[in-house]
């Protein structure tokens, strides 16, 4: 393939990377978003692996790897289950860091890549690197720690060393130094020392970053990581001169940078502040003295939510983490369409950080077939919420919390709620009293209108379903 047909290749696949983000953004059209980014993909491999650049020497080496990667991808995509698309989200995102460095090490040993640069362009190239493998080794170590808070191999609460900032401002320092002196270096073994140093100090700081930030605010992480492997794949580009490595990774970098502003904007969290850490599971801050809320909570049974249910004629789900952890969206979609058969208007509310990641709750219930056009985000359902029957809560905590309304001194104070307690009857179903993610009490389990269904949500459920059905 000649050069000329490679760069008209890259342009193909660059135009459908960015009509799939744009098909990504809206689930009616997202399938088709998701189809032009695999054929986009496909192109830029095929016209990567028969571009000018590889010899036909290095074709075994290509499909040895693509048959390995291919059949593990592959794998993983039968047996992961849709709870555990977040942590495979997180893994995702460390092979892209892993990858980041590897190449940045292997381009700078390269004697042919070294002697292709001179002067200003040698800088150039090297500054290039750096900060490739700089980007990448955060991206990796910090990756593989969200994988292990997510899939709770390692626990939620956040860890906060004594003095972290000023740690975190010393190992700057000393990657700005060993960078001045990896550029100053005369030879390839000289420059490897610095070059080493930074990607250790690189490791400890994304382990550390994300070490430091709590469960409540792992939505958040999960697209910050997304952004930053883009840049590092952005990086692996100019390394390359690889215009669409280079583009690509820039899409995914903004992307997930403005995801992440917006999730941010959704919990009434300042970027900086979840950067900080020390908010979420086991370590959000306790409720001010007298604001715990008092009162008894009001049991529900399957049978009289079944009754609720059928006697209502404007009905709101909220899904949050629990449905996810009990597989319960196929029997919530089989009450969803059991009461729409009856004249019933259902909806569903989604809150941006509700899950483990952002549209984890969108992915489940479009599993699950519920329909598109009845899954609404926050600020399109808060104003229905006084002419709605039963706003029904299945295991979500934190996105339905009064006291980010009305509890100035609550840790979560000013965050957007759905306001579920307005609906003239609210059913929360839980396992137990429990706090969520943030760590913080929840007044709607006391709320006059409001009934707690205990118990797992998928039996929980199927029997709500069989009373409905009877």
């Amino acid at each position: 393939m000649s050069a000329t047909l490679a760069t008209a290749s890259y342009i193909g696949a660059t135009i459908l990377f960015i009509l799939s983000l744009g098909g990504l953004s809206n689930p009616e059209t997202s399938r088709r978003g998701n189809l032009y980014g695999i054929i986009g993909m496909a192109i830029a491999v095929l016209a990567t692996v028969f571009g000018p650049r590889v010899t036909p020497a290095g074709y075994a080496w290509i499909i040895a790897a693509m048959v390995i990667g291919g059949s593990i991808g592959l794998y993983a995509a039968r047996i992961v289950k849709m709870t555990q698309m977040p942590e495979l989200v997180a893994l995702m995102h460390s092979l892209v860091g892993l990858a980041a460095v590897l190449v940045g090490f292997a381009n700078y040993i390269d004697p042919a890549a070294s002697a292709e640069f001179q002067g200003a362009e040698k800088t150039i190239h090297e500054v290039e690197i750096y900060l490739g493998i700089l980007i990448g080794a955060v991206t990796f170590s910090g990756s593989v720690i969200a994988f292990g808070k997510l899939s709770a191999r390692i626990s939620g609460k956040p860890m906060l060393l004594p003095g972290r900032h000023w740690l975190n401002l010393a190992g700057l320092v000393v990657v700005l130094w060993f960078g001045w002196r990896f550029i100053q270096a005369h030879s390839i073994p000289e420059g490897m020392l610095p070059l080493a140093v930074m990607t250790v100090i690189a490791l400890l700081f994304g382990i550390h970053m994300v070490m430091a930030i709590g469960g409540a605010d792992m939505p958040v992480v999960v697209s910050m990581l997304n952004s930053y492997s883009g840049w590092a794949a952005a990086a692996t580009g100019f390394m390359l001169s690889n215009d669409l490595l280079i583009v690509t990774g820039a899409l995914v970098g903004s992307s997930g940078a403005i995801l992440s502003y917006i999730m941010c904007r959704a919990m009434n969290r300042r970027f900086l502040a979840v950067i900080a850490g020390g908010f979420g599971t086991e370590g959000g801050k306790p409720a001010a003295p007298g604001a715990a809320p008092a009162g008894d909570v009001s049991p529900i049974g399957a049978a009289e939510t079944a009754e609720l249910l059928r006697e209502a004629k404007n009905v709101i789900i909220v899904p949050g983490y629990g449905m996810a952890v009990a597989q319960a969206q196929h029997t919530v979609y089989e009450i969803t369409k059991l009461l729409r058969d009856k004249g019933v208007n259902v909806r569903f509310g989604i809150h941006p950080v509700a899950g483990r990641m952002p549209g984890h709750m969108n992915v489940l219930l479009a599993e699950a077939k519920v329909p598109y056009d009845i899954v609404l985000e926050m600020d399109e359902l808060n104003e229905d919420f006084p002419g709605t029957d039963v706003s029904m809560v299945i295991g979500a905590n934190d996105i339905v919390n009064p006291s980010a309304q009305e509890d100035p001194a609550s840790p979560i104070a000013g965050m957007p709620v759905l306001q579920v307690w307005k609906a003239k009857t609210s059913i929360v179903m839980k396992r137990s009293m429990a706090s969520g993610y943030a760590g913080v009490d929840n007044p709607l389990f006391y709320k006059e209108n409001n009934r707690m269904l205990f118990g797992d949500a998928k039996k929980m459920l199927d029997e709500v379903l069989a009373a409905l059905k009877a």
